[in-house]
């Protein structure tokens, strides 16, 4: 524009200089005469003609010079995940051509793409087969695996260890265990260092004596006050003929087993032997003074009576020690034949079917009320109580069975129940007891009674109404045990990424680390308004972590938190939280300390950070946190991959990169695709030369947009 206020003037002057040089000295004058106080509509005559310029000046640009830098720019966006682009985006002819060629490249780079996928599909498919059955194996492994590398970085674990870490979280309910466990996090968040160093460093040597299998083991205890036995095994790299290379290691395998109870019960056993053998010493040398003063010469000063009393005094001591002895080792003696920790509601239904298929009656159960565990060997104890069940319905005349359970004194009561005349004497149960019971192949021949001691339990008839008798069973009720947790949808039963095993070094900083390298935290929240300062809080905490390119959708963070203060409606409209859902949820000083824990480690990622970091930061001192990690701004990122183009927000991106958030407005829908953005971003990046976290922090601070303050 420019450039045409200045042609236009010079083409001014230049017509004023041919008009002076031709016209005579009186016509000249004349005309300026006629000019004289006008000069300004020429100067309005010019601005008026550059007006019609610039506008046609701006819509070839936009045509010919931005539009082809946006055809540019969303056409690197896309390319690499096959997406089309929008032809009637574009009013140049020449663009929307450009645009269907693209398209048509697209489409055959696709059909090239899955042709050959195809065939790495059918080359890999044993292996693949292979991998599904070592996830499936490992998921059901009753016992927690971990695999590291040297510095500690976890690189696989299954569904059991997820469970065990949950379990030593100090927010259980808010972060499901996740601060503690992840891929790429430290195991030494939980297990000391020079433990395992010392551990690995006996594993070498042995590795170096030729050990076949060697393996350390070592007992631990944690935060929350668990003992852990540990095993670690090495893990080792291959030599070119596909062997172990023993000199070569590069990770450990660590088999984790909670041991807190069984150090308890052994160190209950062990007081209560000591207390009994005391105590039994004391009641034994009383007992056999008096016993000598019983029998020996008749004496004034001995009362035979008190004596007695004595007698029948220490006799009662040391049956109350052995009942309490008892009542401590019997519900043990179990631990000699393997038993099945299950729910009893779950065998209750198992043992119904089973009834119903041997007797052909109706069998009704009725459930506990509060979930109740037994320790069994279900099979054995059904076939038992189908068995008994079988004799009692010949004796009654096959009328139909009730099932129920419930608590009795710190027991479980199961009744086998059946209508039963007042009139008809109960059957004598003590033949059936001892009867065998049809076993599985190979097992030793069984009856109930045996059953019974292996259970640590009792069998009995009794009536349970006027016209109603019941086969009656007490079996101890243990500790309630937690359930491995559920697959999400598309989740794998084992969660790996052996990429970890090539450890960074300890000397690289990390500004210096690549952007495909580091571990990000991806986060969003949800406010009760806009403005922090002004006393505006979070009711919503959502994240996930991105690792070595990966997004870790089942280490998610979702956390609603009750701000203490109502929530506007308009702020409701947004993000849909009302009241009623922050009701009962944690507060902020609850949550925070356990996010807070979530991004140990990491680099922190939002879209539009400036933002989600002023409401953490506000809070932080009060809680006494330090939210110092890198932040990496999506929205910045994207202005420098995408200059040209006119929205930089979460949902133009989100179209132009041919993401799909289902769950926008909610935290942890806008952390899933602000991680997908980041992830397709960081290729993008690399083409504009900026590869590390230091160049994309130091980028991102000559965006324009990061002028935005709150």
């Amino acid at each position: 524009m420019a450039s045409l206020a200045l042609g236009g003037l010079a083409w001014l002057g230049l017509a004023a200089l041919m008009l002076w040089s031709v016209l005579p000295q009186d016509n000249w004058q004349t005309l300026i005469s006629a000019l004289d106080g006008r000069a300004g509509l020429v100067v309005l005559l010019w601005l008026l003609t550059l007006l019609p310029l610039s506008m046609a000046l701006k819509r070839f640009i936009d045509r010919h010079v931005h539009d082809a830098s946006r055809l540019a720019e969303q056409a690197r966006a896309v390319l690499d995940h096959d997406q089309h682009l929008d032809v009637t985006a574009w009013s140049s002819p020449d663009h929307r051509r450009l645009s269907l060629i693209i398209n048509q490249l697209v489409d055959q780079r696709r059909a090239v793409l899955g042709e050959m996928d195809q065939r790495v599909l059918d080359a890999t498919r044993t292996s693949e087969l292979e991998r599904s059955r070592l996830s499936a194996l490992m998921a059901e492994l009753d016992k927690s695996v971990v695999v590291c590398n040297l510095d500690g970085r976890i690189l696989l674990y299954n569904r059991r260890a997820r469970l065990q870490f949950k379990r030593l979280s100090r927010a259980p309910g808010v972060t499901q265990g996740a601060e503690l466990i992840g891929l790429g996090r430290s195991i030494h968040t939980v297990i000391d260092r020079e433990l395992i160093e010392h551990a690995l460093d006996k594993v070498r040597r042995r590795l170096k004596r030729g050990a076949t299998h060697p393996a350390s083991q070592f007992v631990t205890g944690t935060a929350s006050g668990k003992l852990f036995r540990a095993q670690v095994s090495p893990v080792c790299e291959l030599d070119k003929s596909g062997q172990r290379d023993p000199a070569q290691l590069n990770g450990y395998v660590l088999l984790l087993e909670n041991i807190t109870a069984d150090i308890k019960a052994h160190e209950d056993k062990d007081r209560l032997l000591r207390t009994l053998t005391e105590d039994a010493r004391i009641a034994l040398a009383s007992s056999r003074a008096a016993l000598n003063e019983l029998t020996g010469p008749p004496s004034d000063d001995i009362d035979p009576s008190t004596r007695l009393e004595q007698l029948r005094n220490n006799i009662d001591t040391l049956c109350q020690h052995l009942d309490r002895a008892a009542a401590v080792a019997l519900p043990r003696q179990s631990s000699h034949w393997p038993l099945e920790d299950m729910l009893a509601d779950e065998w209750l239904e198992v043992t119904a079917e089973h009834l119903r298929g041997a007797t052909g009656s109706d069998v009704v159960v009725e459930f506990a009320e509060a979930p109740i565990w037994l320790r069994l060997d279900s099979h054995a104890l059904t076939r038992s109580v189908v068995d008994l069940g079988n004799r009692l319905a010949e004796s009654a005349g096959d009328s139909g069975f009730e099932l129920r359970i419930e608590r009795r004194d710190g027991q479980a009561l199961i009744d086998v129940s059946l209508p039963w005349p007042a009139s008809s004497p109960l059957p004598e149960i003590k033949d059936w007891l001892d009867s065998p019971v049809s076993q599985t192949t190979g097992l030793p021949t069984m009856n109930p009674r045996d059953m019974l001691r292996r259970h640590s339990g009792e069998c009995w008839m009794d009536r349970v109404g006027p016209e109603r008798a019941a086969l009656r069973l007490l079996l101890p009720i243990i500790e309630p045990r937690d359930e491995l947790p559920g697959l999400a949808t598309g989740e794998r039963p084992m969660f790996f990424d052996f990429d970890l095993f090539q450890a960074q070094s300890a000397e690289q900083t990390l500004a210096d680390r690549r952007l495909n390298e580091l571990t990000y935290t991806v986060f969003d929240l949800e406010t009760t308004g806009l403005n922090p300062a002004a006393g505006d809080e979070i009711i919503q905490v959502g994240a996930v972590r991105v690792v070595n390119g990966r997004i870790l959708d089942q280490e998610h963070f979702d956390q609603l938190v009750d701000p203490g203060r109502p929530i506007p409606i308009l702020s409701t409209r947004i993000h849909g939280i009302t009241p009623e859902h922050v009701q009962d949820q944690p507060r902020l000083n609850e949550v925070l300390p356990a996010f807070h824990a979530y991004c140990h480690d990491s680099v922190l990622v939002a879209h539009n950070a400036a933002f989600d970091m002023r409401c953490l930061t506000i809070k932080q001192d009060s809680l006494g946190l330090s939210f110092d990690h890198p932040v990496l701004d999506t929205l910045l990122l994207a202005s420098l991959v995408q200059p040209n183009q006119h929205s930089h927000g979460l949902d133009a991106l989100a179209e132009r990169f041919g993401l799909t958030n289902s769950g926008r407005h909610t935290a942890l829908g806008d952390a899933r695709v602000t991680a997908e953005l980041l992830v397709r971003l960081i290729p993008l990046l690399a083409d504009l030369g900026i590869t590390t976290l230091g160049q994309a922090i130091e980028a991102s601070r000559q965006s324009p947009l990061a002028r935005v303050q709150y």
